[in-house]
């Protein structure tokens, strides 16, 4: 029955139909299946279809593809409908083309073609469909093909506006994909005019286009501002009857509007008076329109108009020239702090926190103090709470820096823990910055660590002990607080840690005092020892020498201490070493120790480390403080300032944490914090002699791995079986790496577990199985980790491996763990594999054909043929191979594009042979992969292994 033509696709509508009917996912499928059978039979079967049915079988297999479903056919009678004059049947074609097909398909050449005929075409719908197919691909070749010709359409007095619009865009996305294609020349007067255009349309679409060429040539596109404020004049000053047609809810074009003032922020404020002067009283006019009543009560009305507003406010921040639009920007985001409306709350704190960095408006700035102070109490949303923290730090300076530090200690309380860390690094930067008195300083800093002390950097109680030790002053005081601080009941490690150093270096200010005796002052800190962590011991252990050479009188009770079997013989050779050189350092004529011992010299200046770590948080958003060391002569005084580390170099000497070096030091303990971020840890998969790096900045491609870019295991296990470091698995809460090394049967293998969370890992338990008959073939001798990983630190576990015979299977690594109290478990594999046993071994051609020849036996060879996943690449394949474990033996294959290697797999029980051939071929992108050995077990595996990296 011949299909009636009035109907709109009857025959689709009726599918739709059945679709929806369906009860089952089954029957849904079956459905469709009958359906694809019955196209794919009319594409095959009937040559008499006319344009109509072509149009209804792919809009079928268009709406099937949309369902979820894979379509393999109907591309090109897709591409013939393109050819035809009807335009619902050329639509569906290039619709099912932008939809379905990608850059590289074959059939790619004759859409090209039929663009260009669409393009030349004097019907502007034709031309308008071809520019929008153009655009929703984008690809680089339609860049190069079309590049050239969209501007002469984009320009041309005969195109009429609807098209010039579609090209403007269409422009923009071929200029995003290829940014070489950008105009310039004769071309770029003829766009910049289009801001004159009466089409408000043509408008719009052009001043997103001439917005990102302005990113890339401003020079070049400079004359557009003098246009853009005309234009936005225009806009700003029509009633919504003007632009009756572009008026959303009595908001006079609002999109065109905040499109002109984004492109007016990518340059200075213009030199001509004139233009300048227009530009004011268009600013002025949004101003006062903000604070007119609103003509319509409903929230489109409002969020057009604010979003003009901001934009305005943003660009007069970007100027930073006209004082009173400034302050009268400032006072208009002052309406709004208290605004029902979250985002308009949250939007004003963030606009107000650049305009307090103006000298302009930084003064009424702070006049809306005690709103922002009460919104930080108030406030339900974190992000606003967060941004009321940006604001009150913004507008601090000397008149109201104790007030503001004192609300955002009090704060810092009951603040959420998503924002105490960055909340410590600004109260520690505004403390110091307008600290007249430097008691209050190491007051604010103490109350810091008592308050919120697992969120106080490293950073920041190395920069109180910089500022005590070059403040005589200062000294006295910080010695009797601190010591004040030891006797709370509950006292932070990060405070044991300050008191200890402190106390080492001027306790004998406060000895005078019977409360503060030098024996009351070691038993204080002593009474502490045993609590603290190893590091923290370490440095205690050094205030415990510096004690003997301030206080000779309590030298016998100091080296009882250190003679106790907890130190002299601890299981940590860090604690042992150290114990045993300051015994033996004890006992040395007291010049000697006097020397070594003496007080530490004061710092050079330069930019304070806890700013640095806030410009990273946040750009733009902090001053100069400058404080840096500078080299000391003291050998323990230096070790001192390492305690705060709590490193050692390999050998022996304690390494600089203060940032005295450049480089830092080689032996890292296995927990490390580093206090950048949340998510920034070191990465101590580097070699030693390199520095650490952030987290993320190494994998196993060498390639930036982007924080909270999940690495799959199986990824993860796919590129270590090449190489012997690198990243094993990583999500937005933890990082687990790998560092490696193999001699014979023997390995060992370094597990790193970084904790990329502002939470404490707790109960940290990872479990090591070898299941099967994994357990006979390998000895795995795990050591233990620390069942607690702090906030953005890293912990390392070692394994010891013997490998007794060849095995397939690799170990298991079940990690649990408690995080925010939830727990948490990952189960994965470990990058253990046969090939890591590997011995190279070196060959001439003779001996490896001959060896090659004898093991030609099907029970010994396993050989794979397949395609390439990538590009063929020599000097990929090479290292692969190397990495692999394999000798590459060059120039022993009588086909120099064949690669042969030799190797021994070494286990307790045997010594295997393995020899390789690798044929890979160009030009079919093919790859055959032979491998030999005496034992077929083993070419089976390493053939599965190399198979998977090609």
């Amino acid at each position: 029955m011949a299909p009636v033509r009035g109907d709109g696709m009857r025959g689709l509508a009726v599918f739709i139909t059945d679709i929806r009917n369906c009860k089952s996912k089954e029957a849904e499928i079956k459905r469709i299946n009958k359906e694809l059978a019955n196209i794919r039979n009319k594409f095959k079967g009937d040559r008499t279809l006319d344009g109509y049915q072509k149009k209804k079988y792919v809009c079928k297999l268009l709406f099937i593809f949309l369902l979820g479903h894979d379509i393999d056919f109907g591309h090109m009678e897709a591409v013939n409908l393109l050819s035809s004059n009807k335009y619902s049947e050329k639509q569906i074609g290039y619709l099912f083309i932008s939809v379905l097909m990608n850059a590289n398909n074959e059939l790619m050449k004759l859409i090209i073609q039929s663009i260009k005929n669409d393009l030349s075409s004097r019907n502007p719908v034709h031309v308008n469909l071809a520019l929008q197919c153009i655009a929703n691909i984008g690809s680089r070749e339609m860049a190069e093909t079309f590049g050239n010709e969209i501007p002469k359409l984009l320009v041309s007095g005969e195109t009429i506006d609807v098209v010039k619009q579609s090209a403007a865009l269409c422009l923009l996305r071929l200029y995003r994909t290829m940014p070489d294609i950008s105009p310039s020349g004769e071309w770029t007067s003829r766009i910049i005019h289009l801001l004159n255009d009466q089409h408000m349309g043509v408008v719009t679409a052009s001043v997103s286009l001439i917005e990102n060429l302005v990113k890339k040539n401003p020079d070049e596109y400079k004359n557009c501002v003098s246009l853009a404020v005309s234009r936005l004049s225009r806009v700003v000053t029509a009633s919504y009857t003007d632009l009756q047609d572009y008026t959303y809810y009595f908001v006079p074009a609002p999109w065109l509007s905040v499109k002109l003032l984004r492109l007016l922020q990518n340059y200075p404020p213009p030199d001509d008076p004139g233009v300048r002067g227009r530009l004011n009283e268009c600013l002025e006019t949004i101003l006062n329109k903000a604070q007119e009543p609103p003509k319509s009560k409903k929230v489109q009305h409002s969020n057009a108009k604010n979003a003009v507003l901001f934009e305005a406010i943003s660009l007069i921040i970007h100027m930073d020239s006209e004082a009173n639009l400034l302050v009268r920007a400032c006072n208009q985001l002052g309406t709004f702090l208290q605004h029902r409306e979250t985002n308009l709350r949250y939007l004003a704190l963030e606009s107000m926190c650049l305009l307090a960095t103006s000298e302009f408006s930084h003064d009424a700035v702070k006049k809306h103090q005690e709103t922002v102070i009460n919104a930080l109490k108030t406030e339900r949303d974190v992000s606003v709470r967060q941004r009321a923290v940006d604001l009150l730090y913004a507008m601090c300076d000397k008149t109201n820096a104790e007030e503001i530090v004192a609300e955002m200690l009090s704060y810092l309380e009951t603040a959420d823990y998503s924002i105490r860390e960055e909340m410590v690094l600004k109260v520690a930067i505004l403390a110091e910055k307008y600290a007249s008195d430097y008691t209050w300083y190491v007051d604010v800093i103490l109350n810091l660590i008592r308050i919120a002390g697992d969120y106080v950097s490293e950073e920041v109680w190395y920069r109180v002990i910089q500022i005590v030790i070059n403040r005589e002053d200062v000294q006295g005081y910080a010695a009797k607080t601190v010591f004040e601080a030891l006797q709370a009941p509950a006292c932070h490690e990060n405070m044991v840690k300050v008191a200890g150093y402190i106390l080492g270096e001027f306790g004998n200010l406060i000895a005078g005092d019977q409360r503060s005796s030098p024996m009351i002052q070691f038993e204080l800190l002593h009474s502490k020892y045993h609590l603290c962590s190893v590091p923290t011991r370490a440095l205690l252990l050094t205030s415990y020498i510096k004690f003997i050479n301030l206080f000779p009188e309590i030298k016998n009770e100091i080296q009882s201490v250190l003679k106790q079997d907890s130190n002299i013989r601890s299981a940590d050779a860090e604690l042992q070493q150290r114990t045993v050189e300051y015994l033996q350092l004890s006992q040395i004529a007291s010049e000697v120790l006097a020397t070594v011992l003496e007080e530490m010299p004061p710092f050079t200046e330069r930019e304070s480390s806890i700013l640095a770590i806030l410009k990273k948080k946040k750009p733009g958003m902090s001053e100069s403080i400058t404080s840096a060391p500078k080299e000391h002569k003291s050998t323990v005084s230096n070790n001192m300032m390492s305690e705060m580390n709590g490193t050692r170099n390999l050998n022996g000497g304690l390494t600089d944490l203060l940032g005295l070096n450049t480089t830092p030091s080689a032996g890292q303990q296995t927990s490390t914090r580093n206090t950048t971020s949340s998510n920034l840890l070191v990465d101590v998969f580097d070699s030693f002699d390199n520095p650490p790096q952030e987290i993320g900045s190494f994998n196993n491609d060498n390639q930036t791995v982007p924080s909270g870019i999940v690495v799959s295991n199986e990824e993860g296990l796919r590129k270590l079986v090449c190489k012997n470091a690198g990243i094993l698995f990583e999500n937005d809460i933890i990082q687990i790496g790998v560092k490696a090394e193999y001699k014979g049967n023997l390995g060992r293998i370094s597990i790193y577990y970084g904790n990329k969370t502002s939470y404490h890992f707790q109960n940290f338990l990872p479990n090591i199985t070898t299941p099967g008959d994994l357990t006979r073939a390998l000895n795995i001798q795990v050591k233990p980790v620390e069942s607690v990983i702090e906030a953005g630190a890293q912990v390392h576990q070692q394994l010891n491996i013997e490998c007794v015979e060849d095995f397939k299977e690799r170990p298991a690594l079940i990690v649990q763990f408690l995080y925010a109290n939830q727990q948490q478990r990952f189960d994965l594999l470990i990058p253990l594999t046969i090939n890591k046993f590997f011995e190279p071994t070196v060959m001439n051609a003779g001996d490896f054909f001959a060896r090659w020849k004898k093991l030609e036996n099907p029970a010994t060879e396993a050989q794979k043929i397949f395609n390439a996943k990538y590009p063929i690449d020599t000097e990929g394949i090479k290292s692969k191979l190397i990495g692999f474990g394999l000798q590459l033996l060059e120039k022993i294959d009588p086909n120099e594009s064949n690669f042969v290697c030799a190797g021994i797999v070494h286990s307790r029980v045997l010594q295997v042979g393995v020899l390789l051939r690798f044929e890979p071929s160009l030009k079919a992108q093919m790859f055959r992969l032979t491998i030999r050995s005496s034992k077929d077990t083993v070419s089976h595996q390493l053939c599965e292994l190399l198979h998977d990296q090609f």
